[in-house]
């Protein structure tokens, strides 16, 4: 049975939490920017993600907060200079970047605040974050506010200017998931590590039709051994594995049942032999 949350009929400060933990992991956006005065502000936002390639576009909120209602030094900052630096967040700098969302006064300079390096950008004034191994130098496009209550986001829509990536984070001229070590936000005080066994590879065809569960025997699709995810990565193929294509004997199949052929299966599916678990199923 489902909880049901009817908005308008919870305070919006149990909505938030329950927005900010469901939908997560969110990448999170480490904000550079400089005041009319010239002085340098860093602050985090996970209501980020890009949008477009081509132009190239990311986008971040900054919220009302929901206590005073007031605004933050960034929507300031991006209105009076239109430009920002978005910095990603490895795990090497988490309790920095944590550090950053400290209400700090105006004009605190929250890179001394955390001892991160303020780095000069090439294409904008505001300043990159050194110790981020990949930073987004960015034109405000435009800025569009959400609503005028607590809570209320304001949409910050960049257009990226520049990339800047360090070498160290890549691996054959690309950018190397395990190197990079991100990290992700989730609800309250939680946060996930994008690296080691927390990393899986899925790969999709998606310029051909594949089988999906419709084309699979029901003996498969209403298993009480196979998983969810396990189904889907047979009914991913797009066609049905030929005769030999497992190094079982003909004889060793005839032996095994209904019961140890799924939990087979299973086992091979797990290490990525999905055409030959099919094959064991279908005979």
């Amino acid at each position: 049975m489902k909880r049901q949350i009817v908005l308008g009929q919870v305070p919006n400060k149990e909505i938030h939490q329950y927005l900010i933990a469901a939908v997560a992991p969110r990448p999170i956006a480490f904000v550079s920017t400089l005041d009319e005065n010239g002085n340098m502000n860093l602050a985090p936002y996970s209501f980020f993600n890009v949008f477009s390639s081509n132009p190239p576009i990311a986008v971040f909120s900054s919220n009302r907060k929901g206590t005073d209602n007031t605004t933050k030094d960034t929507l300031h900052n991006v209105k009076v200079n239109g430009e920002c630096v978005i910095n990603v967040v490895p795990y090497a700098i988490l309790r920095q970047m944590s550090l950053a969302s400290v209400e700090f006064p105006r004009g605190v300079s929250e890179f001394e605040k955390t001892g991160l390096t303020p780095e000069t950008s090439l294409m904008v004034k505001a300043p990159r974050v050194a110790e981020s191994p990949v930073n987004l130098e960015c034109r405000v496009k435009d800025i569009i506010s959400l609503g005028d209550k607590g809570g209320a986001g304001h949409l910050i829509i960049c257009e990226i200017l520049l990339i800047s990536v360090d070498e160290d984070v890549m691996t054959d001229g690309s950018l190397d998931q395990q190197k990079l070590d991100l990290m992700g936000r989730l609800g309250k005080n939680y946060y996930v590590r994008a690296s080691g066994d927390a990393l899986m590879e899925i790969s999709q065809v998606v310029a051909q039709i594949p089988l999906g569960f419709d084309g699979l025997p029901k003996s498969i699709t209403e298993s009480n051994i196979l998983t969810g995810n396990e189904i889907a990565a047979l009914a991913s193929l797009t066609t049905f594995p030929e005769i030999g294509e497992t190094t079982l004997t003909e004889e060793e199949l005839k032996n095994l049942s209904e019961s140890e052929k799924h939990q087979l299966a299973s086992s091979m599916i797990k290490e990525g032999r999905i055409k030959e678990a099919l094959y064991i199923l279908i005979r």
